[in-house]
């Protein structure tokens, strides 16, 4: 058995085309279609939707190295 993965194009008609690999002639062969990533509704993706933090950090919040990840600094 051969494995191809490929793109192929229906037409409104409901008929395919695609490029293959393979010998000319009748050959069987299985389509799966996998269905688009459905999107998440929600805002759009821009840097204006980042939050923020706008003002002084309080004293007990340190963002050194060794207080975030101890001893062994990693």
């Amino acid at each position: 058995m051969t494995v191809i993965t490929t793109r192929l194009t229906v037409r409104p008609d409901g008929s395919i085309s695609a490029a293959a690999a393979l010998p000319a002639g009748e050959h069987a062969a299985t389509i799966t279609v996998a269905e688009p990533p459905q999107l998440r509704p929600g805002k759009p993706f821009t840097m204006e939707n980042f939050p923020i933090h706008d003002g002084l950090w309080d004293d007990s919040v340190s963002l050194r190295r060794e207080d975030m990840y101890g001893d062994d600094a990693r």
